[in-house]
């Protein structure tokens, strides 16, 4: 198929490109600064704001939403990208079940604000499924009793036959149903946050890259193109944009790309695909991630990787992915395909902290950041306020370094090793 008709923005940016926002201009104080206008930064805002707090000013070097944050594929839900027996075996049962409730506090935050503040972002709450790719059974059955017993939450066992009338692929054989979670246009969320947040008085500026950041007598000195900041407090929030803004944080992320296409409006073709408003995602290490969008098309995402891609070279490979599931959309029109860059800690846990020189840290959320984020914004916001309880939960994980090129070039054979044991496996 020839995909040189790709539109030249994402679906996202397509269906809401936003109001154009100002640049920092001149000379500004705040008692709180905000690198970055990403779902990290904007809820570490509202946080603070919706406790009482003002003199806010957050920086965006592009526009909000720019980066991972208006790019992802929309799954609201729980967890980290450790997964939660590897977060059990590191931190012990109960710890592991305190963080992971925090995440789902994030969701339950999330929905709240969308209703409170009535942030139209065609959230839509019909769940999510981890479609089980393989033919065995006991995945589903010890994934299932593990998060009940461990984790204390009920995710529901759906058999092959139950499931093939919502899916209508061979490719799956049975699924876990996650009745709390839902999914929604992520760039209107963060555009409606940054509303939230104007109209409450917080001070946004974007086209507002940092050059230079650096501690001035017990303040911190921000500097722009055109103006600068002085500030009683910083936190950066740049995840997987953080180029070489600060060393000691950037020195400790990956940034991995993952690929997302939406296709044209499907009309009543999507139904000989999905019957369900749900969105999906399955049991592989490099597992699909799929959702149907309010006006009939799918959304599709998948793959990691350390190379940007083109609109093209993602949309061949994404439509192929799609038809291993569902043949019977063969020939449908790809409109958009984009790629957006994750950050990664090398233990993959968000990093959420404090430097010794008293710069605030909020980044490596990877591929499933939209609870995490919203999460961190609460625990960053209590500590700037004293609070530092929840923060200190995250410090065993830490900024190690993840070595640089070497370090993307491991994380790239380490994917490639898990997509072949995957293969295997089948």
């Amino acid at each position: 198929m020839n995909f040189s008709h790709l539109a030249p923005e994402s679906f996202y940016r397509a269906s809401s490109p936003g109001n154009a926002g100002h640049a920092l201009q001149g000379p500004q104080e705040a008692a709180v600064c905000i690198i970055g206008g990403g779902f990290a930064g904007l809820a570490t805002a509202l946080s603070l704001v919706e406790a009482g707090q003002r003199n806010i000013i957050i920086l965006e070097s592009e526009t909000i939403g720019h980066g991972a944050s208006g790019l992802n594929g929309g799954f609201v839900f729980g967890g980290f990208s450790l997964g939660e027996r590897a977060l059990v075996a590191q931190v012990g049962p109960v710890k592991a079940r305190q963080l992971y409730q925090l995440t789902l506090a994030a969701v339950a935050k999330i929905r709240s604000r969308i209703a409170k503040y009535n942030i139209a972002c065609d959230a839509i709450e019909s769940g999510i499924y981890l479609a089980n790719w393989f033919d065995d059974p006991t995945l589903l059955d010890e994934q299932e009793k593990f998060m009940r017993e461990t984790m204390g939450v009920q995710w529901q066992r759906v058999s092959k036959s139950d499931l093939a009338q919502k899916l209508h692929s061979e490719r799956y054989f049975g699924a876990l149903f996650e009745e709390n979670a839902f999914h929604f246009h992520p760039l209107k969320y963060a555009q409606g946050l940054a509303r939230v947040l104007r109209e409450h008085g917080v001070r946004i500026y974007e086209h507002s890259r940092v050059q230079s950041l650096a501690k001035e007598g017990v303040d911190w000195r921000i500097t722009t193109a055109q103006g600068s900041v002085r500030a009683t407090q910083t936190v950066v929030c740049c995840g997987g944009y953080i180029e070489k803004l600060y060393p000691k944080l950037a020195s400790a992320i990956l940034p991995i790309a993952t690929y997302v296409m939406a296709t044209e409006p499907l009309g009543e073709r999507l139904a000989q695909a999905m019957q369900t408003k749900s969105a999906v995602y399955d049991t592989r290490f490099a597992f699909d991630y799929y959702r149907p969008l309010p006006d009939s098309r799918l959304l599709w995402g998948g793959r990691i990787s350390i190379l940007r891609r083109s609109p093209q070279q993602v949309a061949k490979l994404l439509y192929g992915d799609m038809l291993k599931v569902y043949p019977q959309l063969a020939g449908v029109k790809v409109e958009h395909a984009w790629c957006g860059m994750m950050s990664y800690g090398r233990h993959k846990m968000p990093q959420l902290g404090q430097l010794p020189e008293g710069l605030w840290y909020a980044m490596g959320f990877g591929g499933h950041g939209v609870g995490p984020t919203t999460m961190a914004g609460e625990v960053i916001a209590q500590a700037l306020m004293g609070n530092v309880q929840d923060v200190q939960a995250f410090a065993p994980w830490g900024l190690p370094s993840t070595g640089g090129p070497a370090g993307l070039l491991a994380a790239q054979l380490t994917y490639w090793y898990y997509e072949l044991r995957d293969w295997l496996k089948e």
